[in-house]
This record gives C-alpha cells, sequence and structure tokens, in this order.
C-alpha cells in the first residue's frame, strides 16, 4: 500500500507565499508560466507521483540495483515508471527550449521534484544528477559539445552523473589523483577510479554522461589544478548516434543502509588505457564549473529531507489515526482511543509537519531567488538575488536534511514497536534519509561554508538584508499571530547577533567560527523557518478573512506557524549562547585523551 499522496494545497501555497508563483508570468522568459498552465502541471506531477512513482518506492528497496558482469540491474519496476516519466516530458521543465525544454521557472521544477522524490527517493536522484549535469554543461561546455549531449539528456534518453569522490579524496576534493592527458586531436584519455558515484551505471537510459573531475600531468596543487570533462559510457558518432562503448565501467556496488533501489558504484575509468574525455571549459577550471552541477545538487538533496519528512508525516498520520491504545489523557472515560489523541503522538506529528514546511518554504524561496538571478535585468536586482541564493543554498541543503533525518526517526517512534520493524514502511524512510546530511558535502562542510564564505559576502549585505526584512516583518504581526511576536523577535536578534559575532571573528579567530558553524546553520535555518511560516500564516488569515480557499487548510496553517514559532523556534535561540562560547571546550583536550585504553 502506497502511504503518499500529493500535497497539491500545500505545495501550491508555498510556491504562491515564497516562491513568487503569481508573478512568473510577468518575468521574460517565463511568460508561458500562468497560473492555468502552472496549476496544470503541479496536478499531473501529482498523479504521476501518487499513482506512478510511489508504488515502486517499497519495491525498490526490496529488490535493491544489482550488478552483473559490469552491468547495473535496476529493480523490474523502475524501467516502465521511468519510461512514463520520460515519456510525459517531465525531464524538460527548466530546461533551454532550444534543446528541447520548456523553459518554466525552476521553481516550478523544484515543486515537482519535490512529489517525485517522496513517492521514490532512490529513483529520483538519477533526473535530479542529469539536470545538474545539463546545467553544468550548458553553463560551461562548448556550443559543440552543447549540442552533441544536452538534447538527448534534456528529453531523458540519455542521463548525468557526477563523478568527484576517489578512495584518497572525499571532502578533500583538492585530493584527486584521477589523471587526463591531452591527445594530438584535442580529446584527452582519463584514467583513475572513483568512488560513491550516484547512478554511475544503469539500465534506464541508453548513455550515461559522466562529468569528471582530473589532473592533467602539469598542472598545480590543490583544487586549482583540476578539470572538468565529459567521460560518455557510449561515444557518440558524428550523426548523434550511440559509438563504440568507452573505456568505463563500473566495477562494484556499495551495499548501503537505504536507497537500495539507487546503484552506487565504484567506477574504473581507463583500465584499457582508452578513456576518452572531452573537456569542459578551461583546463584547471574544472572545480569552479562542477559548482554549478554541486550547488543544484545541493538544494535538491535538501529537498530530500523535506520530501521524506513529507511521507514520514502521511505514513504517521495514517497510523496515528488507526492505532488504538489508552485512555486519553485527562477524560473520564477510561476507553482505549486513537494514539493521535495523546499529546506526545501529537507533539511528534506536529513537529514533522511543521519543520518539513519550513524546510519547503526555505528550499522554495532559495529555488525563487535563483530564478530571479537568472532573469534579471537590472544588475543590482541581479545581484541582490545571487547572493540571496548563494546564502540560503547550504541551508537548504544542511537545515532540511537535518530535520528529514529527525523525522523519519520520529515517525518510527510514532509506530512505537511496529515502526522497527520493515514491514510497516516507516523504517525505509529513517535508512533512506540518512544518507542525505552525508552527501554532495556533509552538513558540517555547509556550516562552514555559511559561516566562512556567505557570511562575509559583500561585506555581509545579504544576511544583513533577509535579517532586516524579518525584523520589519515581526514588527508588524498581529491579529492571530501576535502572541508569536516575541518569540520571533527575540530569535531575530539571536540570529543577528550570531552573526555579527561571527563576521568579527576574522582569520584569527577561524577555529571559533569553525566551532560554531553548525549550530549557526541551526539557529539560521530555524529563524529563518520560523519567519516564512509567519508570513504564511498572515496570508492564511487574510484569505479566511476574505473567504478564499479551503479554511481547514489555512486554519491549519497558522496552527502549524504558531506550533513551529513557540515549540521548536526557542530550542534554536538558546543556540546563541554555544555559538558565542567559540571553540576552546571542544579543542581542549588533547587527541590521545578521546580514548578509553
Amino acid at each position: 500500500m502506497s502511504y503518499y499522496r500529493a500535497p497539491l494545497e500545500e505545495i501550491t501555497f508555498a510556491l504562491e507565499t515564497v516562491a513568487g508563483m503569481k508573478q512568473w508570468s510577468s518575468v521574460s522568459g517565463f511568460e508561458e508560466a500562468g497560473e492555468d498552465l502552472v496549476l496544470a502541471v503541479l496536478e499531473e506531477a501529482g498523479k504521476l507521483a501518487t499513482d506512478v512513482i510511489a508504488p515502486t518506492n517499497a519495491v525498490g528497496d526490496a529488490e535493491g540495483a544489482v550488478l552483473k558482469d559490469g552491468a547495473v540491474k535496476t529493480p523490474d519496476a523502475f524501467k516502465p515508471m521511468h519510461e512514463t516519466f520520460v515519456e510525459g516530458g517531465w525531464s524538460t521543465l527548466s530546461a533551454d527550449p532550444e534543446l528541447g525544454g520548456q523553459g518554466l521557472p525552476a521553481s516550478l521544477e523544484i515543486a515537482v521534484t519535490e512529489m517525485v522524490t517522496s513517492a521514490n527517493m532512490a529513483y529520483s536522484l538519477q533526473p535530479l544528477l542529469t539536470s545538474g549535469a545539463i546545467q553544468a554543461i550548458h553553463a560551461h561546455a562548448s556550443d559543440d559539445l552543447r549540442m552533441t549531449y544536452l538534447p538527448k539528456m534534456v528529453s531523458g534518453e540519455w542521463s548525468g552523473a557526477m563523478n568527484l569522490t576517489e578512495p584518497s579524496a572525499g571532502s578533500d576534493v583538492g585530493a584527486l589523483r584521477a589523471k587526463a592527458e591531452k591527445q594530438p586531436d584535442g580529446t584527452y584519455l582519463i584514467s583513475g577510479q572513483k568512488i560513491y558515484i550516484t547512478w554511475g551505471e544503469h539500465d534506464l537510459c541508453d548513455n550515461v554522461v559522466h562529468l569528471v573531475l582530473a589532473r592533467l600531468p602539469d598542472s598545480p596543487p590543490g583544487t586549482k589544478g583540476i578539470s572538468m570533462f565529459i567521460v560518455p559510457k557510449f561515444l557518440v558518432n558524428k550523426d548523434g548516434s550511440i559509438g563504440e562503448r568507452n573505456d568505463v565501467k563500473c566495477v562494484s556496488l556499495e551495499h548501503k543502509l537505504g536507497i537500495h533501489g539507487s546503484p552506487t558504484c565504484t567506477m574504473a575509468f581507463g583500465e584499457s588505457g582508452n578513456c576518452v574525455g572531452y573537456l569542459v571549459g578551461e583546463e584547471n577550471f574544472g572545480m569552479r564549473n562542477m559548482f554549478t552541477m554541486m550547488n543544484h545538487a545541493r538544494i535538491g538533496v535538501g529537498l530530500q529531507g523535506v520530501a521524506i519528512a513529507e511521507r514520514a508525516y502521511q505514513h504517521s498520520v495514517l497510523f496515528a489515526q488507526d492505532r488504538v491504545q489508552s485512555a486519553e489523557i485527562g477524560a473520564k472515560s477510561r476507553d482505549s482511543v486513537p494514539i493521535i489523541n495523546h499529546p506526545d503522538v501529537r507533539r511528534m506529528l506536529m513537529t514533522i509537519r511543521a519543520t518539513a514546511e519550513a524546510s519547503r518554504a526555505i528550499i522554495y524561496r532559495n529555488v525563487w531567488a535563483a530564478d530571479r538571478a537568472h532573469k534579471a535585468t537590472d544588475k543590482e536586482e541581479k545581484r541582490a538575488a545571487a547572493g540571496e541564493a548563494d546564502l540560503l543554498t547550504p541551508i537548504s541543503k544542511a537545515y532540511s536534511t537535518d530535520v528529514g533525518v529527525e523525522a523519519a526517526s520520529l515517525a518510527v517512534q510514532i509506530h512505537g514497536g511496529m515502526g522497527f520493524v520493515e514491514e510497516t514502511g516507516v523504517a525505509q524512510y529513517y535508512r533512506d534519509a540518512r544518507i542525505a546530511p552525508i552527501y554532495e558535502g556533509t552538513n558540517g562542510i555547509q556550516a562552514l561554508d555559511l559561516a566562512g564564505r556567505k557570511l562575509n559576502a559583500d561585506g555581509g549585505a545579504h544576511w544583513r538584508a533577509l535579517i532586516a526584512e524579518m525584523r520589519s516583518f515581526a514588527g508588524e504581526l498581529s491579529r492571530s499571530m501576535a502572541s508569536a511576536k516575541p518569540a520571533l523577535i527575540e530569535g531575530i536578534d539571536a540570529l543577528e547577533d550570531a552573526a555579527t559575532t561571527l563576521f568579527a571573528n576574522g582569520f584569527e579567530n577561524i577555529v571559533d567560527t569553525a566551532g560554531a558553524a553548525t549550530p549557526y546553520l541551526r539557529l539560521f535555518g530555524t529563524v529563518l523557518g520560523a519567519h516564512l511560516l509567519a508570513q504564511q500564516a498572515i496570508e492564511a488569515e487574510r484569505r479566511l478573512a476574505s473567504n478564499e480557499g479551503n479554511p481547514s487548510f489555512l486554519k491549519s496553517k497558522i496552527s502549524v506557524a504558531r506550533f513551529y514559532i513557540e515549540q521548536i523556534l526557542p530550542t534554536a535561540t538558546a543556540l546563541a549562547g554555544p555559538i558565542k562560547a567559540g571553540a576552546k571546550s571542544m579543542m581542549a583536550m588533547e587527541n590521545v585523551d578521546f580514548g578509553r585504553a
């Protein structure tokens, strides 16, 4: 039984309130994104996710991906499901119309991606990585490479994969050893091994287009000496048809905690000395170019936290409504009641829902900022939008995936002992969710990026602008949200104080900044989530007063915002203390003293 139904009312409301949905058609290049078209796309995507993709989730988890003779076989249900996805044109939503795309806002695509991810996270990684590879190739490759690879990737016939990690180079990408040697014809011979390559080999598409980071013989050390290459599974003939097999293969699959349907590959390049690669952009600029794909993937991975939390919530609500146990606290009757009547179960359900909705709002706003940065013609508007998108990206990735794991864990807890066995299905959400804080840059790295780079960008202009917006909005809270005003202002004060402290640290106190980075990101994400949920609550209040929309849904938006601000925000506000305390206590012990011998 599928426990997922696409939450179209919630997604549409989030797009309208934080992602500028009603403004899309007035933006140059998005003229086709009128409300009627957008709602039709969302409705059809909901049907696809609910009826076609969601039923494959548990099946894919049970069967997993299998490697035999260098070929990866995906679960049986994946091939027809993927064919339906491709035939529906779902891979083309935001791609360039000149390449066969529809040119719609990425803000719409992210909503569709959420539904696909909730339906089957393991499968969703394949179109996610392909979309990111398309962006990187489109931004940095030559016209010839664009026209050779992108049309088939946009259509969904070919897929993309990201190849960074090596046995000796994980988070420290600058330590990678994969080699590239230039040939007289302008191609490069690639050699080396890459590990943890998601969807690096599979049977859903006719070709896999690998984006590979490798080092030229005379390149400088570290990340400044890395170049990016297209390495196709099959070489492409001049007429665009599939040619001979390239010298690249999958030599093993990882046996993982979760996302079993997603093949995580160890890829060998050039074992026979004949792996052909094509340079993307300039030599030694590969790391910069790869960030186009990485930032896209980081937002997509953040969305996995939202998607898993949403599915875990729906599953848990159904269980809590059906599971009868114990008398209701404070009631005269001692008859057992559904556990949804018990305060602690409600606390867990509300926590899952509130953090999922806050994370969704953060990510949708993040992508809308990226859309504005892409389409804006005014230089200052473009700079501000790009700065906001950069600032929010590590928060989208880290905060959302952290709360996604917490939500999945709470879902197991709601189910009690039944949640700890596989038959109920909720354990899969926890197993699947756990990878998201790790890949595409661990959440600790995201926190360092926020506190060490994004905080200082443009002299701190972007976080200062966001805090000013929050403070202005909080000062105007009234009516049903008036009681939330003190807690919201206290959270904003704590965030500004923490940001000011870290901004002033400089290099001489960089260890203190590094030690405070993770709690700072959590504080930032929680306060921003509170702000965006409060905005949604005020809009819900307005619509209720005007008799617009579904009263039950709108009242729930106000309830969720109040719960988040009263119950979740204060726990994050308390992080201001650890942030300002610095790293002294965590660095005090000698390495040897950590042992128990």
